[in-house]
C-alpha cells in the first residue's frame, strides 16, 4: 500500500477544483501528503502487528451464550474456530445492560457486516460478542 500511496501523490497534486485560489490548492496538498504519511504509518503498524509472536496459552476453553436462529444455546471458544481455520475475528458489540439502547456506531457497523459475513466467513472465524442476556440481544435484533 506504500508504494500505491507515494505513486498516486504526482498525479492527485495535478487535480484542481473550480476557482480554487493557490493558496488552497498548496493547503490541500499538504494535506493530502500528511494523509498519505499517515497511511504508510497504519501500515507500519499493521505490518509490526503481523509480525508479533504468538500470545499466551489459554488455559480455560470459555463457554458463550449465543442465538442459533434465535434460540439461545452455549458454545465453547474452541468450537468458535472452524476446520482449517485458525483466526478468530471478534467484534465487541457495545450494548451491555446498563445500555438502555446498544450502540449506535455498532448497530450500523454491524448491519454493513451481515452483508459481508458469509464472504469473511471463507478466510477466517467471525463471532460478535456483547455483555446483554441473549434474551435482549434477540429482543433487539428483531
Amino acid at each position: 500500500m506504500v508504494a500505491f500511496a507515494k505513486s498516486i501523490a504526482p498525479t492527485v497534486h495535478h487535480i484542481h477544483f473550480p476557482n480554487e485560489s493557490a493558496e488552497y490548492r498548496r493547503a490541500r496538498n499538504r494535506l493530502l501528503e500528511e494523509e498519505m504519511e499517515v497511511r504508510r504509518d497504519i501500515e507500519r503498524v499493521a505490518a509490526l502487528r503481523r509480525a508479533l509472536p504468538a500470545g499466551g496459552e489459554i488455559r480455560e476453553d470459555y463457554a458463550f451464550e449465543m442465538a442459533d436462529d434465535g434460540k439461545p444455546t452455549n458454545v465453547r471458544l474452541s468450537q468458535l474456530f472452524a476446520p482449517g481455520k485458525d483466526t478468530l475475528a471478534i467484534y465487541s458489540f457495545m450494548y451491555g445492560p446498563e445500555r438502555e439502547r446498544p450502540c449506535p456506531g455498532c448497530t450500523h457497523f454491524l448491519d454493513g457486516l451481515d452483508g459481508a459475513a458469509e464472504h469473511i466467513g471463507q478466510r477466517l472465524n467471525l463471532a460478535v460478542v456483547a455483555k446483554s442476556p441473549m434474551p435482549r440481544i434477540i429482543a433487539f435484533a428483531k
